[in-house]
């Protein structure tokens, strides 16, 4: 018995020091304080641990830095869980997730999660209990502009995202193609929220852009050979491919297997969305990852002292180079930081119920790393900008900017 309760200390002493490991050696709360914990819902382990990573941590940073100013008696606390299952985001998980932090009544809002699919599942989970969550780059339009999910309190929408959405980035995607000078190309979507949806738009746009579409086909979930596909598609001689989806839905494979199929990289194009932002998708596709193009749903970092101090903070603490999204997750974090602190103002410095801070969510107009930061009527960026990136000499590359209106 003696024996059990040293292990149990022991066991507990070990989750108390891995708890302040993963806060980055913060000061813990002290015994008067509050707790406000924001959930941190990101798929990072696997594959896409290249896509979700850097937003969280991004997240963590903002936490971390606004204790430093919370306000009295409060204390703020990241409460971080993972919605991959074998290394793919997860929306059965996301879901299970977003259940514990709901039944967690010091979870105030939730940063996450990353991948439409995931949100989708999420929605209906958080809007009847009026928790606010806000996306890094989960952009599939449906989320936010239809009451689709919002199944509670159609009409309170409580999902907000500071990325732009896929009818607008699927027409910037269709001017690269036609400023690069492609007019006939061949999509492939991967058949999910994110990737079809893009797919979608780009179809459209580019049509009446006049360029050609040659076929558009949806391939499977966890597909690894798609040479069949990629022989059909040599045959009808397409300038480039448009992929609808993520690297870990088959975007890395895909471009890896063209040479294979008769597609010699160098001379047809590979374009994305942001499902291709990944260091991941240039090891996948390996000496055919030059010669891709894609969007990230958020405007590129200039040269400023707030940035370079951001990346500054993010390289001490985290000890790797910022990611597409990692100031979209910092951006995000602060934000909802911001409303709290607003909502336990109006509370008379109590702490405030979720409705209330989706109240002050709404009221939000802030000036951040990523520029000026609102939402419509129905949570979405009022500043939506995509930056242009290449991948050459297997580095990815920043070309421009868009600012696409719908």
């Amino acid at each position: 018995m003696l024996d059990a309760l040293r292990l149990s200390v022991v066991r507990t002493a070990l989750a108390l020091l891995c708890a302040v490991a993963l806060l980055g050696g913060s000061a813990p709360a002290s015994a008067a304080d509050q707790v406000i914990k924001i959930g941190l819902d990101f798929s990072v382990s696997g594959a896409d641990a290249a896509d979700d990573q850097p937003p969280q941590f991004g997240a963590m940073l903002a936490i971390e830095e606004a204790n430093k100013t919370a306000p009295k008696g409060f204390h703020f606390e990241a409460m971080a869980l993972d919605d991959a299952v074998g290394g793919i985001h997860n929306p059965q998980q996301g879901a299970t997730n977003i259940r514990a932090m709901i039944a967690d009544p010091a979870v105030l809002a939730v940063v996450g999660p990353g991948f439409s699919n995931v949100s989708a599942a999420t929605i209906p989970l958080t809007n009847p209990v009026g928790l606010v969550q806000i996306t890094t780059q989960a952009t599939n339009p449906t989320l936010t502009k239809t009451p689709k999910y919002r199944t509670a309190y159609p009409d309170r929408p409580n999902y907000f995202r500071v990325c732009a959405t896929d009818d607008l980035q699927g027409q910037a995607d269709a001017e690269v193609a036609k400023k690069l000078g492609f007019t006939r190309v061949y999509i492939i979507d991967d058949n999910e929220t994110y990737g079809r949806g893009l797919a979608e738009v780009f179809d459209e746009s580019f049509r009446k852009l006049g360029g050609t579409v040659l076929g558009h086909d949806h391939i499977t979930a966890q597909q690894q050979d798609f040479k069949a596909l990629l022989t059909k598609i040599a045959s009808m001689n397409p300038q480039a491919i448009f992929f609808g989806g993520t690297t870990s839905t088959g975007g890395g494979l895909i471009r890896q297997q063209m040479p294979g199929a008769g597609l010699d990289p160098e001379k047809v194009a590979f374009i994305g969305g942001d499902g291709l932002n990944s260091k991941e998708f240039i090891k996948l596709a390996g000496p055919a990852a030059d010669n891709v193009y894609y969007t990230v749903a958020s405007p590129h970092l200039g040269d400023t002292p707030q940035v370079r101090a951001f990346e500054q903070a993010y390289r001490a603490r985290f000890h790797t180079d910022l990611g597409a999204y990692s100031a979209n997750g910092y951006v995000a974090a602060q934000i909802v930081i911001a409303a709290i602190e607003r909502a336990i103002k109006e509370n008379g410095g109590k702490m405030p119920s979720r409705p209330q801070v989706l109240d002050a969510m709404r009221q939000t107009k802030m000036e951040t790393l990523i520029g000026p930061v609102s939402f419509d009527k129905n949570g979405d960026t009022t500043n939506p900008v995509f930056s242009v990136m290449h991948v050459k000499g297997g580095k990815q590359v920043f070309m421009s900017q868009i600012a696409v209106k719908a």
